[in-house]
């Protein structure tokens, strides 16, 4: 199965589990796994079903918005991470 790494202030919504395991042949697939097995990530990560722009999926190394975008294909042992965008400074 495919794997998505939770950042460290999403995963008061995962159990504490900073890694989830997920099916799905596309990102928008695995993001429906994830989401069904932790439903209140939801507004968290999408808003109006489309995914947040303060949230950057990637592939391996690669942001998904250069490639195909949440209908990226994914290997069944892929590697998905959320890194939510940080703002702040001068």
């Amino acid at each position: 199965m495919a794997s998505i790494k939770i950042p460290t202030p999403l995963r008061l919504y995962t159990g504490n589990q900073a890694q989830v395991e997920v099916g799905g042949a596309t990102v928008h697939e695995a993001l429906n796994d994830l989401l069904n097995q932790y439903p209140d990530l939801k507004p968290h990560l999408f808003q109006e079903d489309k995914l947040r722009n303060f949230v950057n999926i990637f592939l391996g190394d690669e942001d998904i918005r250069f490639l195909d975008g949440v209908n990226t294909e994914i290997a069944a042992d892929a590697n998905l991470r959320i890194i939510p965008s940080i703002a702040g400074g001068y």
